[in-house]
């Protein structure tokens, strides 16, 4: 079984969104470890306020299954398919993690390289998995953290 760690926007009916994308991953994976909700500026894009948060839960799922189901979810949930990569979001289900599992199939890209890249996924990340070690890496995600945090000396989040 995998530990699996999703990260969850919406800057779109963003408390709707969130509680319903949620309540979905509930039902489609059981128990969840669920971070604080922060909200961010959008990035690379003008638009209004992001919420985000990560969640943890366990799988007996491949990565691949999970990455579909997390697709799928976000269509139920109103995403087009030909949204674009920088741009409002009803739901946005990234997967973060899957175990230890490093992989680069041109499908799925793991860990993911926004852990490192955004504040706004490793917070919530740091909050509920502190001590984990990011597999390629080698670092908790909570040293990771405080590096990040500290080449940008401006805060960029805000939590709820």
């Amino acid at each position: 079984m995998a530990q699996c760690y999703v990260s969850v926007g919406s800057n779109i009916d963003k408390t709707k969104n969130i509680e319903a994308g949620l309540n979905s991953l509930r039902e489609t994976f059981g128990a969840l470890t669920v971070s604080p909700i922060y909200e961010t500026a959008a990035v690379g894009f003008e638009g209004d306020n992001f919420y985000n948060l990560v969640v943890g839960f366990k799988s007996d799922l491949s990565a691949h299954a999970i990455f579909q189901i997390l697709r799928d979810l976000e269509f139920t949930h109103g995403r087009l398919p030909n949204s674009q990569k920088f741009s409002p979001r009803r739901l946005d289900l990234d997967l973060l993690l899957f175990g230890e599992e490093v992989i680069d199939d041109g499908i799925l890209k793991l860990p993911r390289a926004d852990i490192e890249k955004y504040a706004f996924v490793l917070q919530p990340l740091a909050d509920i998995a502190p001590n984990s070690i990011h597999p390629v890496l080698q670092k908790t995600y909570q040293k990771m953290l405080e590096s990040l945090l500290s080449q940008s000396p401006e805060p960029t989040l805000g939590t709820l």
